[in-house]
């Protein structure tokens, strides 16, 4: 397992921490195809792992989407800082997997999910998603001040 969901930082949308969880499943599934390939590098394998990551990237699709739709939706005032986080962890996500498909490098690829992608969701968490969900719910942006 890469990933345990009490790991996750909580926020203040029952929604967001639902969708954290799913990520999780779908990642941790991901990482066990990759401990897999890496024992037997089938092609059977392969294939396995594309299909899981396709899943993934999806799902991640729809999880920003269905955050910016609502950012939009209640004017939130940081949107472009938040959408421009998701876009660059798509790009990514997309730039790792043209990568493997063309390499088969597993090494590469369990280095992303251990070393870049684990510390880059929580940390978008903890700072980008808590702030947004905060302003969900209370439609006020915190500033910060006692």
């Amino acid at each position: 397992m890469l990933l345990n969901k009490s790991d996750l930082p909580l926020v203040a949308m029952d929604f967001m921490n639902e969708v954290h969880y799913e990520d999780v499943d779908i990642i941790n599934t991901l990482f066990e195809l990759v401990l897999t390939y890496e024992q037997e590098p089938t092609e059977e394998n392969y294939l396995a792992i594309n299909e899981q990551y396709e899943t993934w990237y999806a799902h991640t699709v729809d999880h920003f989407q269905g955050e910016e739709i609502k950012m939009q939706e209640m004017n939130f005032p940081p949107y472009p800082m938040h959408k421009g986080e998701h876009d660059k962890g798509l790009h990514r996500m997309n730039e790792v997997y043209q990568e493997w498909k063309k390499s088969k490098n597993i090494l590469g690829l369990k280095i992303y999910l251990i070393e870049e992608l684990s510390p880059w969701l929580v940390h978008h968490i903890q700072t980008m998603d808590t702030i947004t969900a905060s302003f969900f719910n209370t439609g006020a942006m915190s500033c910060g001040t006692h």
